[in-house]
């Protein structure tokens, strides 16, 4: 049968059903799937090293031939040693808990070893847990000399592409490089170039058909640091390519919700004076900069999609209650979904302190709520009574329905999916939506999983507010720790302790917040108001103890991460964070953000126990060294990578098959600024023809591999 990119893997001669259900796992269901399976790394077989050449501490490729193997066993783990050879020369190596390998290896086999080059206490040369491929067999098992011969020169002599195994190692790189050989082979010699010409020729950008060939079978010249980088001209077409059509697909959505009729707001001089009352204290430059790009959305006729984000106390609430007037004024509802009970209790306080002296009626619909009080705030909000709804999931609940739904704010949205999302949007024609997170997104990210959002930043503190001093110690200085905290309530302030777990358990040896808050409450500060708050408390008790400290009655609070987001305590003006090497770079900035909201000056204790991990040491260096969110984020996104960044899948991670976000954020930039340029076609440089047969490319992998990018 004829190949085309599309053609199931199963067709390929070779492959088959059984094999294809292997690859299926790996995300492997087209030909082109296939051919974008890209090498994880390469090795120089063109210029491999002599035994004799090789220094310690050295990452070096070697081929030579199996001399001797076998599996020796010491009291603690077995550990399998083969010695390989070139003439006289031998090169020991050694695999630990490798018992699997007792019949891999046979004299006289030619075996291709990767590794550091390391000494033993003799002297002598080994590597250590090298990587290998055997790449002849002692008895040879090709049918014929010829196919031998094919076999050798994808193995000898030329860079070799080095892939990921697939079926607990039945699909061997071996069996990789010989596939994807095949595949380009029998591919047709004409395809259409999906990227238009201009863009390729503004960027110098090889063609789709010759990065393919030349990411997997690299030409002898090529740069090796290069390859090993993916910075090739090859690497970088097929990168471009994908982050293009990525950023195509969301500047082709950000103009279809521009061209949908939304509500146009009016922003009378009434609307200004009902914002101006509300306000408690003068707004900073960048609040004033964020409420004008919102409110110039909404007053157009198409439906905002706009992201808020800001540092911790930043001040993106008052923002969003300020854009909250402008719908409500109006005559519209506004919903605010938070992911917490906390939270949503948290603004539900904030907003009844702010917005009802002003006449604005706002309601609170929560999971926890009884039945009765539901089925009654559920009738005021679909006759219209209710004008700010503040809630949880709850808010999306088949049974709640909006009399005039103008405007929904969805706070700390990553913790969201994105269907519940959409389904809150659902519950009126095409409202506003303004999306808050108080995690600040790196750019990368802002551009790839926001792309049709528009975005709002809030980079500057509100006037008032004093830089928060970090400081890092060991727990086995945690008198003086406790001391300090004493001498800041002395003075009439108030501190939070913060601790991983909420109970110690066999599996670790983490220090608990129920043990301490007794230990704390009992000896340490027993003249002291303790207080404990964790996550498994009941609501009304969480409330509860909540209240009394942001009232003063409690000195200290001892708690979980529970209180990560929206406790605002002004007084509060220590943390103390516990096995702080356990948290995450972005979590600990949160909880640092609980504290510094007064005049008065704070302090984080970033105490550590045991011993801390290399990402750790970055983590608590970068946190004491910045307060600057953005940056951390930055540091957060590199150290964890895209997917964990966010925790969760849900968030709506691109698939990305060649790409990556961190190694290639200035290529997202470019390829987002070259999207927008060909959309504005046809024209001179971009033709009709060209245009379709992007977005016929880019609609065909949209589903696949951005399919979870969506905003509804």
């Amino acid at each position: 049968m004829k190949l085309d990119p599309t053609t199931q893997v199963q067709y390929l001669k070779g492959i088959g059903p059984r094999l294809a259900e292997v690859l299926d796992a790996k995300g492997i269901h087209t030909v082109d799937d296939l051919l974008h399976y890209l090498p994880f790394r390469y090795e120089d077989r063109l210029n491999p090293r002599g035994i004799g050449e090789l220094q310690p501490g050295e990452m070096a490729t070697v081929i030579a031939e199996v001399r001797t193997s076998g599996l020796f066993r010491t009291r603690r783990m077995p550990i399998f040693q083969m010695t390989a050879g070139q003439g006289r020369a031998r090169l020991k190596c050694m695999w630990f808990n490798a018992a699997y390998l007792k019949d891999k290896f046979q004299p006289g086999q030619m075996v291709a070893l990767y590794g550091k080059v390391e000494e033993d206490r003799g002297g002598e040369l080994q590597l250590m847990q090298p990587q290998f491929e055997i790449i002849s067999e002692a008895e040879d098992t090709a049918d014929d000399a010829s196919e031998k011969k094919i076999v050798e020169s994808l193995e000898i002599g030329r860079i070799v592409p080095i892939y990921e195994s697939a079926g607990q190692g039945r699909l061997t790189p071996r069996w990789f490089r010989k596939m994807i050989r095949s595949a380009l082979e029998q591919l047709p010699q004409e395809q259409a170039d999906p990227v238009p010409a201009a863009v390729r020729k503004r960027l110098g950008l090889i063609s789709h058909r010759e990065a393919l060939w030349k990411v997997h079978w690299p030409e002898p010249g090529e740069s090796f640091e290069e390859l090993q980088s993916a910075r090739t001209p090859a690497h970088l077409r097929l990168i471009f390519e994908e982050l293009f059509f990525l950023e195509l697909g969301l500047e082709l959505k950000r103009r279809e919700q521009k061209a949908q009729t939304g509500i146009a707001f009016q922003l009378t001089d009434g609307v200004r004076s009902a914002i101006k009352k509300i306000l408690p204290f003068h707004p900073t430059n960048a609040q004033k900069r964020a409420l004008k790009e919102i409110a110039a959305d909404m007053t157009k006729a198409a439906p905002m999609r706009r992201l808020l984000q800001g540092d911790v106390g930043s001040g993106k609430t008052i923002v969003a209650f300020e854009a909250a007037i402008i719908a409500m004024e109006n005559g519209h509802q506004v919903a605010l979904m938070a992911p917490t009970e906390i939270l949503a209790q948290q603004h539900y306080f904030s907003a009844r302190r702010i917005l009802e002296p002003a006449g604005y009626r706002v309601v609170l619909l929560t999971g926890s709520l009884e039945e009765d009080r539901k089925r009654e705030i559920r009738r005021h909000i679909t006759q219209g009574n209710a004008q700010l709804i503040i809630g949880t999931h709850a808010l999306i609940e088949q049974k709640v329905e909006f009399d005039k739904l103008g405007l929904v704010i969805v706070d700390e949205q990553h913790r969201f999916g994105v269907l519940q999302r959409f389904k809150l949007m659902k519950k009126s024609a095409e409202p506003d939506v303004l999306v808050m997170t108080a995690t600040p997104i790196p750019r990368t990210l802002a551009l790839t999983l926001y792309g049709d959002l528009d975005v709002s930043v809030i980079d500057e503190l509100p006037p008032g507010r004093t830089p928060i001093v970090t400081r890092r110690v060991s727990d086995d200085r945690s008198n003086e720790v406790w001391e300090f905290v004493r001498k800041q309530v002395a003075a009439g302030h108030q501190a939070y302790i913060v601790y991983p777990v909420i109970e110690e358990s066999e599996e670790n040896e983490l220090k608990a917040a129920l043990k301490m808050y007794k230990e704390l409450s009992g000896k340490t500060f027993a003249d002291l108001k303790v207080g404990l708050l964790h996550g498994r408390l009941a609501s009304d008790l969480k409330d509860q103890v909540m209240r009394m400290f942001q009232r003063g009655e409690l000195n200290i609070l001892v708690a979980t991460t529970v209180i990560e987001v929206g406790v605002d305590v002004a007084n509060a003006t220590v943390m103390v964070i516990e096995h702080a090497e356990r948290f995450g770079l972005a979590q600990l900035h949160q909880l640092r953000g609980r504290i510094g909201r007064g005049a008065a000056k704070s302090y984080c204790i970033l105490m550590t126990g045991g011993k801390v991990s290399e990402d750790g040491e970055r983590r608590l260096d970068a946190l004491v060294r910045t307060n600057d969110g953005f940056q951390l984020a930055e540091l957060d996104l590199e150290l964890r990578g895209p997917g964990e960044f966010f925790g969760t899948r849900q968030a709506g991670m691109p698939n990305f098959q060649v790409a990556n976000l961190i190694r290639d954020r200035q290529l997202i930039e470019v390829a987002k600024r070259e999207a927008a340029a060909v959309l504005t076609g046809p024209n001179a440089e971009v033709s009709k023809e060209e245009i379709d047969r992007a977005l016929r490319h880019m609609r065909t992998r949209w589903h696949k591999t951005y399919g979870l990018v969506e905003v509804g």
